[in-house]
C-alpha cells in the first residue's frame, strides 16, 4: 500500500505543469516533534537507503540545523546524513578538516554521516545544457534510494538566499561540480574559479541561477523523483551556513514547510519573507535587500520554465488541523 502511495506522489510531482497547484504544508512550530509531524502530514514514506541532505556548518558558524533538531526525524526513516566538500577552503574542503568540523557540530555522536565525494565524483545527466553539460555529484549518491533534503532557509552572499533548490545543487556537487555550477560550466577547478582575474570575466548572475536550477533539476531526476524537500526557517541570517561568521538574524523565526515540489516550497519560502510586516526587533528588509541585490528569486522563476516544479502552490497549515 505504501509503495503506491508513494508511487502516486512521485507520478503526481512529475506531472507538474506551470499551472499547477502544488501542496506545501506547513507550520509555525520548530521542534523536533513538529519537524516530525510535518514529515507525516505529506503522507510519503521513504523506502530503501534513506540520504538526508543537510549543511553540516562551516567552522564557527552557529545557524546550521542542528543534530537534535533533526535526530527524531532521521532516525524515523533510517537516514543517513549525506554532504559534500566545499569549494572554497574553509574548514569543509579538506576531507579531514570537513570530519573535523561534523564531529565538533555533534553529527557523528548520532547519526551515520557520509561525506558522498570523500572517494569520488561522479557525472550525472542533466535536462537543462543551457550552461552545465552534466552535474558533478559525490559519487556515493549511487547508493542511495531516497533522499530527504532537509534544507535551512536563510541568505546567501552568493544566490541572495538558500533553500532546497540549492540544497540540492550546491549541496549535492562535489568540490569541481561546485565549482562548476558556480562558473555556469566554465571550470570545474575550484582554484580557479575563485581567482580574482577569473570573477571579474566569470559568468552573468542570472547565469549562475540558472546553473543551479539545472543541477537540482539533474539530482531531482537522478533520484527519480524520489525526494521529500523541507525549508526549516530559523536563524534566518543574511549570510548561509557555510559563513564561519554570520551576521545575526533580524528576522524571527517563522517555521516549517515540506513539500514534494522543490520550487513551490522555496517560493512559499520567499513570499513569507517578502510579504511579512516588519515590526521592531524583527524586520525582513536586510534579508529581502540580500535576496533582491542577487536577484535570488529569478531561480525559481527558471526552474519552473525548466519544468522542476511550480511556483504556484496550496499551503497547508497543519496547525489549524
Amino acid at each position: 500500500m505504501m509503495k503506491k502511495i508513494l508511487l502516486c506522489a512521485i507520478v503526481s510531482l512529475m506531472a507538474i505543469s506551470a499551472s499547477a497547484q502544488s501542496k506545501v504544508y506547513f507550520t509555525k512550530e520548530i521542534t523536533p516533534e513538529s519537524l516530525v509531524k510535518i514529515f507525516h502530514a505529506l503522507g510519503v514514506k521513504p523506502e530503501g537507503h534513506v540520504a538526508v541532505k543537510i549543511s553540516t556548518g562551516e567552522g564557527g558558524n552557529q545557524h546550521y540545523l542542528r543534530p537534535t533538531f533533526i535526530k527524531n526525524l532521521v532516525e524515523e526513516v533510517n537516514g543517513t546524513i549525506v554532504e559534500c566538500n566545499t569549494a572554497y577552503g574553509g574548514t569543509r574542503q579538506d576531507v579531514s578538516k570537513h570530519w573535523q568540523t561534523i564531529h565538533e557540530h555533534g553529527f557523528d555522536s548520532l547519526f551515520a554521516v557520509d561525506i558522498m565525494d570523500e572517494y569520488g565524483q561522479m557525472r550525472i545527466p542533466v535536462k537543462d545544457r543551457k550552461h552545465i553539460k552534466y552535474d558533478i555529484v559525490g559519487d556515493h549518491l549511487a547508493n542511495y534510494d531516497f533522499m530527504i533534503n532537509l534544507a535551512h532557509f536563510k541568505g546567501h552572499a552568493m544566490g541572495g538566499f538558500g533553500g532546497v533548490l540549492k540544497n540540492a545543487s550546491i549541496g549535492v556537487a562535489s568540490t569541481a561540480g561546485k565549482a562548476y555550477i558556480h562558473s555556469a560550466g566554465k571550470t570545474d577547478d575550484a582554484k580557479l574559479a575563485w581567482t580574482r582575474e577569473y570573477l571579474a570575466a566569470g559568468p552573468t548572475q542570472d547565469s549562475f541561477l540558472e546553473s543551479m536550477a539545472a543541477a537540482a533539476q539533474a539530482v531531482h531526476n537522478y533520484m527519480q523523483g524520489k525526494v521529500i524537500y523541507i525549508d526549516v526557517m530559523n536563524n534566518m541570517s543574511v549570510d548561509c551556513d557555510c559563513d564561519g561568521h554570520p551576521a545575526d538574524p533580524k528576522l524571527k523565526d517563522m517555521g516549517i514547510l515540506i513539500s514534494l515540489d522543490p520550487v513551490a516550497v522555496d517560493q512559499a519560502c520567499l513570499d513569507k519573507v517578502f510579504n511579512y510586516q516588519a515590526k521592531p526587533g524583527d524586520d525582513n528588509k536586510p534579508l529581502i535587500e540580500r535576496i533582491n541585490r542577487q536577484h535570488g528569486t529569478y531561480i525559481t522563476d527558471y526552474a519552473e520554465k525548466i519544468g522542476l516544479g511550480s511556483k504556484k502552490y496550496t499551503l497547508i497549515n497543519i496547525d489549524k488541523q
